[in-house]
């Protein structure tokens, strides 16, 4: 099964994408779509959206997970990443793909067994899962990678339920 992991942003949007091969994670491919801030903010989205569209053209997921957002101060950055995340998810469901929906502390949960984990210990953590050299950077894409890896093991324990109900 291969994920790909998303951080919504509106100037950076992280991916990830990993390859689910048994309990074995590989990734096949990380990086960051950008776009300028003094660029108008539909056109932005505009460039987000078609951006993803590539990515999963050209990498084919069987499933997008994406984090949920969390914001406590900043109302006008909650509005554009909100929008941004929107287009994002249009991208996913047009496409036909498999759709998760993680918070941070889920993510934090998967991926440390702490949902108050440091972005550190997140990061490390992806690092080791994925059997990297470094942890990527920027900050948004290793928590891409995170948001795949939690759906990675979160889609299993789903699977075994659903198998489980069937019977």
């Amino acid at each position: 099964m291969r994920i790909m992991g998303i951080d919504p942003g509106i100037a950076i949007v992280g991916f990830g994408l990993i390859d689910k091969q048994g309990s074995r994670l590989v990734p096949v491919q990380y990086g960051c779509i950008q776009t300028e801030a003094h660029t108008d903010s539909a056109l932005r989205l505009k460039m987000v959206y078609d951006s993803m569209v590539q990515l999963i053209d050209t990498y084919k997921p069987d499933a997008v997970a994406i984090e949920k957002l969390f914001f406590n101060r900043n109302v006008t950055t909650a509005m554009s990443v909100s929008q941004a995340r929107g287009v994002l998810l249009l991208a996913a469901v047009q496409k036909g793909l498999e759709l998760g929906e993680y918070t941070p502390l889920q993510v934090k949960q998967a991926i440390v067994g702490y949902g108050k984990a440091e972005k550190k210990q997140v990061q490390e953590m992806v690092r080791m899962f994925l059997r990297l050299s470094a942890v990527p950077k920027p900050d948004d894409v290793a928590d891409a990678l995170a948001v795949a890896i939690c759906h990675a093991h979160s889609s299993a324990m789903q699977q075994k339920i659903n198998e489980v109900h069937k019977r």
